[in-house]
This record gives C-alpha cells, structure tokens and sequence, in this order.
C-alpha cells in the first residue's frame, strides 16, 4: 500500500484583495511531497512562490487570504484550522526558514535561550537538561564548530552564514515533518550555500523530513532536490523528476530559466535574458500567461492552456511545449 504524502496541495488559491483589484498570487496550484523527499519551486520574483509557502504556513496577513482549495498535512486541510490549532503544528511539525536568519532569531537573546525555548514549547516533559543537549546536537548537525561554547553566544557574535546554520538546526530542531525553506542561501557565498544545502539535503535522507525549497536558482534546485515546480504569473507551467526537468524541459519559461543561468563555459558570452517582463498579477493577458513572452506563441495560446501529462510524474501548461507528448 502506497504512503500517504507528508504534504498534499490541492487547487490552492490565495489572493490579496486591495482597491486597485483582486491580486490572484497563487492560482490553483497543486502539488505533493512524500517523506524525506526535497521539492524545489522555483519562478522570478512575483511568480507566487512565497505566497504559497506563506499560505501553507497560515501566514498570509490582510489584505491576502486563501480563497480555496486545501492543504492536506497528516491528512488534515491546514486551511480550516484555528490559529491555535496551527500554533501547536508550527515549530513542532512544521517549520519555516525565512531568507532572513534575524525573522527567526532574536537579537537580544542568547542561542541556548532560543533553542531551548523552542523545544520546551512543544516538549516540556523534557525538561531543560534534555532540550539543551538537543540544541546543542543541533548546532552540530549543520556544521557549527565548538556547539557547546556557541550555544552561549548572541546572534551578532555569528556571520550570516553561521546565522542561517543556526536557522536551520532550530528548524530541524524538534524533528519536524515538513519544512519549508524560502530562499535561505540567497544572500550567501557560493561555498557557504554548497555546505548548507549538503547538511540539509543529509538532514531530510536522516530524519524523513519533507522539504518544501523555495528559490529562483535553478543551479540550487538541481544540487538539492527530487522534484521541481515551476511557477509563472501564480501557477505552475511545469513539474517532475529534477533530472528530466533540467534535461529536457518542455515550458519555454523553463528552458528560458535554464539558458539564463551563468556557466563556466560561457565566458565572453552576453548572459541571457527571457525577452519582457512579467505581467502584473492586476492585468494578466488573455490565455496563456507567458505567451507576450514567448517565441513559441501562437492564436492557439489565446485559450488559457491547462496542465498536460507528458509521461508519468511529468506535467505541462503549454500548447507549443518543447518535448513532444506521447499519446
């Protein structure tokens, strides 16, 4: 018998209504994460991927709101529970890295005060012996020298590197479920994200947990994840295996991502760019989202595309797409 997925999104629509118009951020998106496997989601700034971590973690503040659809955590929809219902699901087993380390750590307050803090919130039967050694472990796991002096410091004695490390470990903390990491190696030297996102990618085999990575680096995404979702103007065009994502993508968003990204072997060469900019979410053009972008357009795009299986585990919103579906 088939497990049952740690995370199931199902026609997902969150929309903030403001007086200029309804901004439809996230526009029946759907997807799933099975346990200790890594989903990337992946689009430019706008495309709707924060807010869909946002609408997971019942985040979204006024004036944006979940229109419909659900999310099933455990088998339980996210999306009718109480505030108080999500307070004890966030932190226990759910969990969120910000891009941010700070929106997580508190300035004024030590490293073994947070951790511990953390842990006594869903644990108190541990007591403080326990949750401190926990924490300490922690900081070990994500690669920080000398955890026992560290647990002692204040998140200013930390590099940004050290601080999203520390980010991490309070994440995986108490083991949870599923994570969802919204591009948390962004602002981070090259060698610094390769370190972090082979200590994540060892922590999800090691504890079952599912990953939601959050980027608009595709370089990242085939370092770390199984799977990949790639969004555009609030859905997703394309999903499946990473592999054959990155191999052959069908949308021609994907392969315009895949072109844009630098290589070793492209030196003296103009980097490229999609042509265009992405629509507002105000004022989204007839069909096809991307078709003012895209060479492939034709009349036919004027009827917006839904999703199309091109083999199994491998899906498309396209009616020009790049890799000929199989009858």
């Amino acid at each position: 018998m088939a497990q049952s997925p740690v995370l199931a999104v199902d026609d997902l629509r969150t929309s903030f209504h403001t007086r200029a118009g309804v901004v439809r951020a996230v526009d029946g998106v759907s997807f799933r994460i099975e346990r200790g496997r890594i989903l990337g989601l992946v689009g430019e700034s706008g495309s709707g991927k924060t807010v869909t971590g946002f609408s997971i973690m019942r985040l979204v503040d006024p004036p944006g709101r979940i229109d419909g659809g659900r999310i099933l955590f455990g088998g339980r929809d996210l999306v009718g529970l109480s505030e108080a219902e999500m307070r004890q699901l966030r932190g226990s087993r759910l969990a969120m890295i910000f891009q941010d380390p700070m929106m997580t750590l508190n300035p004024v307050l030590r490293i073994d005060t947070q951790m511990i803090e953390a842990v006594l919130a869903h644990h108190p039967e541990l007591g403080r012996d326990e949750a401190r050694r926990r924490s300490r472990d922690a900081l070990g796991r994500v690669g920080i020298p000398s955890p026992e002096e560290r647990l002692a410091a204040y998140p200013h004695q930390f590099s940004g590197g050290m601080r999203q490390r520390v980010a991490i470990a309070i994440a995986f903390l108490n083991r949870p479920d599923l994570i969802i990491a919204d591009e948390p190696t962004t602002a981070l030297d090259v060698t610094i994200q390769g370190q972090i996102l082979y200590e994540v990618q060892k922590l999800c085999r090691e504890s079952g947990t599912a990953l939601l990575w959050i980027t608009h680096d595709l370089s990242v995404v085939a370092a770390l994840a199984d799977e990949v979702c790639v969004m555009y103007a609030g859905k997703i065009v394309e999903q499946g295996a990473v592999d054959d994502i990155l191999d052959r993508p069908a949308h021609p968003y994907t392969y315009g991502l895949l072109r844009s990204v630098a290589s070793a072997n492209m030196r003296g060469q103009k980097l490229y760019q999609i042509p265009g900019m992405t629509p507002s979410l105000l004022r989204l053009p007839q069909g096809c989202s991307f078709r003012l972008r895209c060479g492939r357009a034709s009349p036919a795009c004027f009827a917006a595309p839904g999703m199309t299986m091109l083999d199994p585990g491998r899906f498309v919103r396209c009616v020009h797409p790049l890799v000929e579906i199989e009858a």
